[in-house]
């Protein structure tokens, strides 16, 4: 396919590509987008090289009529490198105004350029730098996407991670699970306090769950709901359970929503729960009479 247009910026990235690539991370150190603090030099430089080289390359094979289609073949180096990148940006914080600024700051060493080898040529000289323009303005638009994907891939990933950790079901003793709930119990989070404790149960042959809710702020309605969903599914798998961490205050606060507990065991401390439990299995509690005496 032929290039019916950026003959010249072809010509100059030919020509001046590592002097190019120099001015490039000059203007960037210069409009504070170098990051220094997140990376070193060599790997600066490695990042800008490998993206002018795809850059280019993509330049020289695709079409330059029309609007610049970065979805086109003639770019998948450029899109590989690109998300190689962004992903390394984004795990050390870089801001998505800082990655399209990366890629904007490339004019000024390309203008520059066009400007001095055109200057007797206005009509080329405008033609050149409103294709280019939009050429780089696509690429920033483009990594602005690639950024803000992956980011929103790393925040699920958070996510998934805090929510594993803020549900965690802990094997108190042979046969008796407990799963202590902090913070908010939301649809989503309830569901996943439902899966883990079934496959806990079924994974330690589990006879008792205390379910404990000294740390969760509040319990309104919705939140008494899931916790009874999660008692009856406990329930299902021949499990018994315990819901500690019952409140004066929370228990008003059920009462006058009108929660009914049903045949649900409830207990103000998981102290008292796991005492409980541990007298549903067969064990019991009690002091050592020889450090009774001490």
């Amino acid at each position: 396919m032929s290039i019916t247009s950026l003959e010249e910026v072809l010509k100059i990235l030919r020509e001046d590509f590592d002097d190019i690539l120099q001015q490039w991370l000059e203007t960037q150190r210069e409009e504070g987008i170098r990051r220094p603090d997140l990376f070193s030099d060599s790997e600066s430089y490695r990042q800008a090289k490998n993206l002018l080289t795809a850059f280019a390359s993509g330049m020289t094979s695709a079409s330059q009529e029309g609007r610049p289609n970065l979805d086109d073949p003639s770019w998948a180096d450029l899109r590989a490198v690109l998300e190689e990148i962004t992903h390394e940006r984004v795990e050390r914080g870089v801001s998505a105004g800082e990655m399209a600024t990366f890629v904007l700051a490339l004019k000024t060493p390309l203008f520059m350029r066009l400007r001095n080898n055109l200057k007797d040529s206005p009509d080329a000289l405008v033609s050149e730098i409103s294709r280019l323009s939009r050429m780089i303005d696509a690429f920033a638009m483009r990594t602005n996407e690639v950024f803000i994907e992956e980011r929103e891939q790393i925040i699920q990933r958070q996510r998934d991670e805090m929510m594993e950790l803020s549900t965690p079901v802990v094997q108190l003793w042979e046969r008796i699970l407990t799963i202590p709930l902090i913070g908010t119990l939301d649809s989503v989070r309830a569901q996943e306090v439902m899966e883990n404790l079934l496959n806990s149960i079924v994974e330690h042959r589990a006879e008792v769950v205390i379910v404990d809710i000294t740390g969760v702020r509040v319990v309104d309605t919705q939140v008494a709901q899931h916790l009874l969903r999660t008692a009856a599914a406990v329930r299902l798998m021949g499990a018994e359970s315990i819901i500690s961490g019952i409140s004066p205050k929370i228990a008003q606060t059920m009462v006058e929503l009108g929660v009914d507990v049903g045949e649900i065991t409830t207990r103000p401390t998981i102290r008292a729960a796991l005492a409980l439990a541990m007298n549903r299995v067969g064990f019991e509690i009690r002091a050592n009479k020889e450090s009774a005496r001490d």
